[in-house]
């Protein structure tokens, strides 16, 4: 078996980014990839300049090709397994084995349990209005208050429409209630039944007593699920927020993983995930030039 100087696990923008750099430092890297980016539903990408409004499939291809013309590689499949050594097992059963590691494999949005929200999700229904705020300008726009940091969202997402509806099961009160009617933001406190939908598109929310507020796009927060398997099993430190802790160039409690993109930041946009893949790629191949040099001086002695 033989030995690449890094494994990437996780082929978004987070990955294809560090293994472009490492490529590129001709280092020997393999990119596991088992397709499944975060942003697959979402039609476009924004706040990436020069590739503003690009879809995101488009991305991940030019990564490809370029992170290939420097002699990277690109492997599909999932991994199933990491051992010390860093050895990873794929499920068919092939095996890798590294010299250090960086985990690129990102999170997983878990939405409300409101019938139809899913099938929109990326779509009319979203999370992040400097990704997509700008497409739904001074549309009809209801933010769900489904978590502690949904007041701020909807603070946010005013910017960019003057009709902004809160609906959450209980009204804000206090400083929340006061933020929301600062920003002038109505609110309706109802649980939703479900999205409604009319001729493929989002139209409004059915209420509890059986109205329906109408609405051009839905806002939330989700909860956020990193994948995070692989990086526990090896060890790797949880911070308070339950997020495997890595420092500001991704390098974890564990020597020789670095974690980069939404595995431990979630809340970043594409460009910081691209970002903090080549932060997390440099660090790497820096770290390797000190094992190469240590291991020198430790012979020559």
């Amino acid at each position: 078996m033989d030995t690449r100087d890094v494994l990437i696990i996780g082929g978004g923008p987070a990955g294809l980014s560090g293994a472009l750099v490492l490529a590129r430092a001709r280092r020997t890297v393999t990119v596991v990839d088992a397709g499944e980016p975060r942003n697959a539903g979402a039609g476009h990408m924004h706040g990436f300049f020069t590739r503003d409004g690009m879809p995101p499939e488009r991305l991940l291809e030019t990564g490809r090709t370029e992170v290939r013309g420097y002699g990277g590689e690109i492997v599909e499949g999932t991994v199933t397994r990491a051992e010390e050594g860093f050895v990873l097992t794929l499920a068919g059963g092939a095996r890798l084995k590294g010299r250090r590691l960086l985990v690129t494999t990102g999170v997983t949005d878990v939405l409300p349990d409101i019938p139809g929200l899913r099938e929109r999700w990326g779509r009319e229904v979203q999370m992040c209005p400097y990704c997509h705020g700008w497409e739904v300008r001074d549309r009809k726009i209801v933010v769900l208050g489904t978590s502690p940091n949904s007041v701020h969202q909807a603070s946010l997402v005013r910017q960019w429409s003057p009709d902004v509806t809160f609906v959450a099961p209980k009204a804000p009160d206090g400083e929340d209630a006061a933020r929301l009617d600062a920003r002038g933001i109505p609110v309706v406190a109802s649980e939703v039944r479900r999205a409604v939908v009319e001729d493929d598109r989002l139209t409004g929310l059915e209420l509890a007593d059986g109205t329906v507020l109408g609405c051009d796009a839905v806002f939330l927060a989700p909860t956020w699920v990193a994948k995070d398997g692989l990086l526990t099993d090896l060890g790797c430190e949880l911070g308070e927020d339950g997020f495997v802790k890595a420092d500001q160039t991704g390098r974890t409690s564990v020597p020789g993983v670095w974690a980069a993109g939404n595995v431990v930041a979630p809340a970043g946009q594409v460009v910081m995930a691209a970002a903090a893949g080549s932060m997390a790629a440099a660090m790497i191949n820096a770290d390797l030039i000190e094992e190469d040099v240590a291991v020198h001086l430790a012979a020559s002695a």
